[in-house]
C-alpha cells in the first residue's frame, strides 16, 4: 500500500517536472530578448528538475541514490541562478542597444 502511494505521488511529480518542461519550451520561443528567454528558461529549468529527481526520489524510496540525487537537486539550485546571472551580465555589457530592448515603466505608476 505504502509502495503504491509513493509510486502514484512520484509519477505525479514527474508529470509536473515535465510540464514545467514543456512550459520552458514555449517561454523560450514566446519572448522575442534573450534576457526574457533566459529568465524563463533557467526558471523552469530549476523547479523542473527538483520536480523530476523529487518524483524519481519517490519511486524508488529511501536510499543511497536518492541521497544522490537530492545533491544534484541542490547543485542545481546553487549553480543555476549563478550561471543566469553571469550570462545576462554578460549580455548587458557587451550588447549596446540595449536600452532600445528594455521596457518603459510608466513614472506616474511608481510614484
Amino acid at each position: 500500500m505504502i509502495n503504491t502511494i509513493s509510486t502514484i505521488i512520484g509519477m505525479f511529480l514527474i508529470a509536473s517536472g515535465i510540464f514545467t518542461f514543456i512550459s520552458a519550451i514555449f517561454g523560450v520561443y514566446r519572448f522575442k530578448y534573450v534576457l526574457n528567454r533566459m529568465h524563463a528558461a533557467a526558471l523552469c529549468e530549476t523547479l523542473g528538475m527538483m520536480l523530476l529527481i523529487s518524483g524519481l526520489s519517490f519511486i524508488i524510496g529511501i536510499s543511497w541514490h536518492a541521497a544522490k540525487m537530492i545533491l544534484i537537486v541542490v547543485f542545481i539550485w546553487l549553480a543555476s541562478p549563478v550561471s543566469s546571472h553571469l550570462i545576462a551580465r554578460a549580455e548587458i555589457l557587451t550588447y549596446k542597444g540595449i536600452e532600445n530592448e528594455l521596457e518603459v515603466v510608466d513614472d506616474e505608476c511608481s510614484a
